[in-house]
């Protein structure tokens, strides 16, 4: 019979010694919700304590451009310790929490159980596969490093693959890439896969004819980025299928297999053979939500966020604060619960920090109002499209914009300059230096931001001969005709 594992309390020194008896505040997750949070401690005369599984900060909106090979790994993470370690009242700890005990203000993680006076959980969100968890080994993910390493690794393999091979028609076939999900991220991965594959590696492949390469992007609705106005989801759509990116609108995915995805529209039913899927559609909250629910009795949402109070805090517990994706807040002008984006999750962090802060000092702070500053994707190399509330831009005015803002919301001053400096490379010459395919095949594809867990990478390596099963999978399938399903191949409209 199994036993639950020992756990130890954990009583580690204070940063400095005066603040051995002050309040301890437990920061869970350091992405832009937990950084800011931190941030705003500064100064303050209170203990913090920031824990997460990767000893990294990611800026996840970039991921695309990790996936492509326009930026590399470092140029997307900072480490924590460089950010805040510095501050003389934050510790990081590298670890998962696993529990919350929130009777007795604790957490436990790696084992240990820790103390906390104030509580921040900013632990982000997931893909969500709608149920079908078995689609996310052949059509990953981008949510964490390791899914963007691995998006381009199966990229660059089907190029090699297809440089290699004979037969025109499965040249084409490995040409092939569906992304799943109209969104900013798919959008952008869209634009970013069309570059990279139809111009950056036009003259580096002499066996493949990449005009053959063939980019659908699929999506339930009847338009691209449906956040934005109609004007600029038109802007973005015409932008796309002029760089060669066929739009199927109204689809929704029924089956993946490898080397197939059998998609249904109001038309009928539309099999596309692709070597390569990814999933940029559907989120779902960290586990931690449900964790919290557990042990305190908070109410979710249907994606599994946690329904705060107008101060983040739940109820019967104003000492824990849930912010980030991880958090629904509603207390807006119109009731609906503010996107998970980097955009509030900053706004969130900060504001609560500034909140028990104002609290302990025995003062008040005003009501949390967020401002929308606008949405923005970028689409090509000097292409993107811009809502700056109510000022909209698209082209290269949208670009330029799109890159001050994601510049201005790195968090590190040395991958502000490796950015501009890609960027402005890839732009000149089209090319692109990240493009080297290392290692074996990503063991985190079902794993999450908000679920990997913690050390990682644990277990048997598997052998090269392995090092692409699902490509080789997807390949026998499309030799033997896919499936054995008999829906008409269709083509993207």
């Amino acid at each position: 019979m199994a036993h639950a594992p020992q756990r130890f309390y954990l009583e580690l020194e204070p940063p400095v010694e005066e603040l051995r008896d002050k309040p301890h505040v437990v920061i869970v997750g350091g992405g832009f919700a937990g950084i800011k949070a931190c941030k705003a401690f500064k100064g303050a005369d209170v203990r913090v304590t920031l824990i997460d599984k990767r000893n990294f900060n990611l800026f996840q909106p970039l991921l695309y451009q990790v996936a492509t090979g326009l930026v590399g790994l470092g140029d997307v993470a900072t480490p924590l310790r460089l950010l805040v370690g510095a501050q003389r009242n934050v510790q990081v700890l590298l670890g998962e929490v696993s529990e919350i005990d929130a009777a007795a203000k604790q957490i436990s993680f790696n084992n240990k159980t820790l103390a906390y006076d104030q509580l921040i959980l900013a632990t982000g969100s997931g893909s969500s596969y709608f149920g079908h968890e078995d689609w996310r080994g052949i059509a990953p993910p981008m949510k964490i490093l390791e899914h963007a390493s691995e998006i381009r690794r199966r990229l660059l393999m089907a190029m090699e693959q297809a440089e290699q091979t004979p037969d025109q028609g499965e040249r084409n076939f490995l040409q092939t890439v569906v992304i799943v999900g109209g969104g900013p991220t798919g959008c952008e991965l869209a634009g970013a896969v069309a570059e990279l594959m139809c111009n950056a590696m036009a003259e580096d492949f002499k066996q493949m004819d990449l005009r053959a390469t063939r980019i659908v992007l699929v999506d339930p609705g009847e338009r691209l980025l449906r956040a934005m106005s109609p004007e600029l989801s038109a802007a973005a759509a015409k932008h796309l299928q002029s760089a060669g990116v066929e739009l199927l609108f109204q689809g929704r995915v029924k089956e993946i297999v490898p080397g197939e995805v059998l998609i249904g529209t109001p038309d009928g039913e539309v099999k596309i053979k692709a070597a390569n899927v990814f999933w940029t559609a559907g989120v779902k909250a960290s586990h931690l939500g449900k964790k919290l629910q557990e042990v305190t009795g908070c109410e979710l949402d249907r994606g599994g966020r946690v329904i705060v109070k107008d101060d983040f805090s739940i109820a019967n517990y104003p000492e824990i604060r849930v912010v980030g994706d991880l958090c629904s807040f509603n207390h807006t002008a119109d009731g609906k619960p503010l996107p998970g984006m980097a955009g509030p999750a900053t706004q969130m962090g900060g504001w609560v920090a500034k909140d028990i802060r104002a609290k302990l000092e025995g003062g008040s702070q005003a009501p949390f109002s967020f401002f929308d500053f606008g949405s923005m994707a970028v689409l090509g190399r000097i292409n993107a499209v811009a809502d700056l509330r109510g000022l909209k831009f698209a082209g290269g005015a949208g670009w330029a914009l799109w890159a001050l803002a994601h510049l201005a919301f790195m968090p590190d001053d040395e991958n502000r300059i490796t950015l501009l400096v890609k960027w402005l490379w890839a732009i000149l010459t089209q090319q692109r230096s990240d493009l080297i395919i290392t290692g074996l095949p990503s063991q985190h594809v079902g794993l999450e931001g908000s679920d990997a867990p913690f050390p990682m990478g644990q277990g048997q390596q598997p052998s090269f001969a392995a090092l692409d099963s699902t490509l080789e999978k997807a390949i026998e399938n499309f030799k033997a005709g896919a499936s054995g399903s008999s829906p008409v191949e269709g083509t993207a409209a």
